[in-house]
């Protein structure tokens, strides 16, 4: 008996990725509850790369990786596409570009759903926040938060990220210092604050360790999820337990007295679901796995946001950030200087200046946009003009995921325009690819399999290229594309954007939409917007595969707010 009250807790967090940990955390602050959180990956405490930004990439085609790789998808060239995930305590949240892009209002309030509009999300970001301001950045203070766990602040710009800016300018996007944060701007530039304080990554993890740890929740790392047990309770089927393997193969059982949330992210939350007997009949017995609950939903839906990079090389010396890594012993020094006084390059993410672009200007007269389908007030993606189509980042330097190794040594300096599309119309899907939780599902992004997608991607690049090319800040300072031997710096038509868009795209690792939220009379619907999943009791799902549709922005803020939202929830039905 003394066992089994060992292994029992009010509330089991199934992953401790960014959602995960916000949910466990919020819940103990009842010093009366028990909190399990499990982790499939090891704790982040001595992960170095995890609390240096500049680390990131080194996190990836590691332990600390899920490494999942997509099957070869037709919409670009049949290539496959690498999908790094935070393998380990704080997940994405470890290893993502720190940056908080909360998307419009207008996004959330499409979702149509009771408690999720735009303002009452937004306050769920905010409550996760501690924002630490700096004197030269112009802070909408009532967008930021001040007291949560999560410390973020403006990222101080390389000379190349100011002329950046003044290139967005003069091309038609004005300057709103921290439009990232108030949901509201779809067409300008700005800065972005960032998941970093004291040239420290701050990450979900921060919610449930160090001056945040607490005695009431017991963190369990190496234990990857099977499936969930359920038992029958006044003819009702209640999540009661979840059934675990440690990363030398033995088998647990874990019981809950109160709730199950699963909080796995994209890919492995639909997986730990169908694992259980949640999903749709047909694809669980490929698997011989019985089926608990025809939920048709579970693992479709999947979107994500496309990104491409286009690379620039200058002559001119100390405008970018590449003399720190790429150059002579550079990189060792800057590694001492991150060592001895959490400063210098590797104390941030080589990210730099930012804007949110409308294109029904540009794309009026395209055929394709002129005959596509549209709603009332809403383009042919789906967005009303309050919404942005596109988002422009920038790197201050040479890089990105491992296939860019083109490195510029030899004294050389190159910076990015990265284009990236908003409310995708491709979806895809998360399938098993066994019943065995060790065998990582099938994830297919079905990338630009729609022509829209294609559309608006490639107007995006033509855009981003005019804007280094012709803007006021860089059109005299660019050599040439970098590497060398590529030319898109010539491209004039978008249809010469359109090879380059399917040969480059690439994940902004942003998926969501595998375990949905929904109406009561929408079948695709996992989940009701107290992200119950329908069907049976004592199970929610927290982490952007709740998201019914992709907002404009990136994830990691509403990951943690659907942390919050979730336990809110929770606090409110107990």
């Amino acid at each position: 008996m003394a066992s089994e009250s060992k292994q029992t807790y009010d509330y089991i967090v199934c992953g401790g990725g960014t959602s995960g940990c916000v949910v466990a955390a919020r819940l103990a602050e009842n010093p009366e509850i028990k909190v399990l959180l499990l982790e499939a990956g090891q704790h982040n405490k001595d992960l170095e790369n995890v609390h240096m930004a500049g680390g990131w990439s080194n996190n990836f085609d590691a332990e600390t990786d899920w490494n999942f790789v997509t099957p070869p998808m037709a919409g670009v060239d049949n290539r496959q596409v690498k999908l790094s995930r935070g393998r380990f305590l704080g997940g994405c949240s470890g290893c993502n570009g720190t940056l908080c892009i909360r998307g419009c209002k207008q996004d959330y309030d499409d979702w149509g759903l009771d408690g999720w509009s735009g303002d009452e999300f937004f306050k769920y970001m905010k409550k996760a926040e501690t924002f630490h301001p700096k004197s030269w950045h112009e802070a909408d203070k009532e967008s930021h938060g001040y007291s949560g766990p999560l410390h973020t602040e403006p990222h101080d710009l390389a000379p190349i990220s100011n002329l950046l800016l003044e290139s967005f300018v003069s091309e038609g996007m004005p300057l709103n210092h921290d439009m990232f944060s108030t949901g509201d701007v779809p067409h300008g530039c700005g800065h972005v604050p960032r998941t970093v304080y004291n040239g420290i990554r701050t990450t979900g993890a921060d919610f449930v360790t160090n001056k945040n740890s607490r005695g009431n929740i017991t963190i369990q790392t190496d234990t990857t999820v099977d499936k969930v047990i359920f038992t029958e309770q006044g003819g009702q089927l209640r999540a009661s337990g979840v059934s675990t393997k440690t990363a030398d193969g033995k088998s647990k059982i874990y019981h809950a007295r109160k709730e199950i949330i699963i909080s796995g992210g994209a890919y492995c939350s639909p997986a730990i679901l169908l694992r259980s007997g949640i999903g749709p009949k047909e694809e669980l017995a490929k698997h011989d796995i019985p089926c608990t609950v025809d939920a048709p939903g579970v693992g479709t839906n999947l979107m994500d946001h496309l990104i491409v990079f286009m690379f620039y090389e200058t002559e001119n010396a100390g405008l970018t950030t590449d003399h720190h890594v790429y150059h002579d012993d550079n990189f060792n020094k800057t590694y001492a200087e991150w060592k001895e006084k959490k400063s210098g390059f590797l104390s941030t993410f080589p990210f730099g200046a930012f804007a949110f672009a409308r294109l029904d200007d540009r794309l009026k007269d395209e055929p394709l946009w002129k005959k596509a389908p549209r709603q009332i007030g809403r383009d042919p993606m789906g967005l009303t003009p309050k919404q942005p189509n596109i988002e422009f980042f920038t790197t201050e330097c040479y890089g990105g995921p491992k296939q860019y190794d083109q490195f510029p040594i030899e004294h050389k300096h190159a910076f990015s325009m990265i284009a990236e599309l908003f409310a995708p119309k491709s979806r895809g899907s998360v399938t098993l690819k066994s019943a065995d939780p060790m065998e990582n599902p099938i994830v297919d992004c079905n990338y630009l399999a729609d022509p829209l997608d294609v559309l608006v991607l490639s107007e995006a690049c033509r855009f981003g290229n005019e804007i280094v090319m012709k803007g006021a800040g860089t059109k005299d300072i660019v050599k040439g594309s970098w590497p060398p031997n590529l030319s898109h710096h010539t491209y004039k038509t978008r249809e010469e954007w359109v090879p380059y868009v399917k040969e480059h795209a690439t994940t902004c690792y942003h998926a969501a939409g595998t375990c949905a939220m929904g109406k009561e009379d929408d079948p695709m619907a996992v989940l009701d917007e107290k992200l119950q999943v329908r069907g049976v009791v004592g199970l929610r799902v927290a982490d952007c595969s709740v998201m019914p549709a992709l907002h404009g922005g990136h994830t990691q803020m509403p990951a943690y707010g659907i942390g919050e939202k979730c336990a809110d929830l929770i606090k409110e039905t107990w």
